[in-house]
């Protein structure tokens, strides 16, 4: 399988320079899986939900940033994991597609909510769940869902080989810590994160770039720069996520001990 990363700085409130910018970097890429940051369609900061609202779309994948992914997933020949800011009868969701040549195929939305998103965005209600593509089990987290452990592991449990994570990162830790989330679990991940800064009133955010692919062992097998649009590909096996051995007499999940941890 062919996996990477598409690292860009989505533009707050304008859709159009979003899907000319991920055109741009997709226009020769072939791959299996591709994953974008968080917020890809919107940009991050608003001061309320009403400001994000125009700029936010149906999941189903009516609106033009998504029917523009469709179209390059034909040219990509695979599926595109993206940030959306989704806009649901229920309210707006921070949430995650995957999208192929025939439309959406997949939904997640963001469980655990950082900072002020709280003020913007519902809290997921769709939980953790898996999707097959191209003989691949993969699921998706969100962000900051890396700092709960519960997020990768439950992704883990559910047969999760590759875990696409759409991100826009501003603590400087989550590089680092994936390491671990895979390790722990033996499953890829492909962190994607936006760069730049964003201002809104006083308030100001700068992003981390630095997007990567880990492997099950831990090992960092891509690295974008911390600054700057690229698109980084990598050939991986998804049956190298099924061996959950550490040593031959143990196995990441069959020895979790539920409970001794109520």
């Amino acid at each position: 399988m062919i996996a990477g990363l598409v690292q860009f700085n989505p533009v707050r409130g304008d859709v159009a320079a979003n899907i000319a910018r991920v055109e741009k970097l997709l226009s020769d890429v072939r791959a299996d899986l591709l994953v974008l940051p968080e917020l890809a369609n919107s940009g991050y900061m608003y001061a309320a939900p009403a400001d994000l609202a125009p700029y936010a779309e149906p999941a189903g994948g009516s609106g033009p940033f998504l029917a523009a992914l469709r179209a390059c997933a034909a040219r990509t020949g695979g599926i595109i994991v993206t940030g959306l800011a989704e806009r649901a009868e229920e309210g707006l969701f921070n949430s995650a597609v995957a999208v192929g040549p025939e439309g959406v195929i997949h939904l997640y939305r963001k469980t655990h909510l950082f900072f002020e998103e709280q003020d913007l965005f519902l809290p997921g209600d769709t939980g953790f769940s898996v999707f097959e593509h191209a003989g691949a089990r993969i699921g998706m987290m969100v962000c900051f869902d890396w700092y709960f452990p519960e997020s990768a592991r439950t992704l883990a449990l559910r047969g999760a080989q590759i875990i696409a994570h759409p991100s826009n990162l501003v603590l400087p830790h989550c590089q680092t810590a994936m390491a671990t989330r895979c390790l722990e679990n033996r499953v890829f991940a492909i962190t994607t994160n936006r760069y730049g800064t964003e201002t809104l009133g006083e308030k100001s955010l700068t992003f981390t770039g630095a997007s990567q692919l880990m492997s099950p062992l831990g090992v960092r097998l891509l690295q974008a720069p911390v600054e700057g649009d690229c698109v980084l590909l990598a050939e991986i096996d998804p049956a190298a996520a099924n061996d959950k051995c550490p040593t031959t007499r143990n196995h990441l999940l069959n020895d979790r001990r539920p409970g001794m941890y109520a």
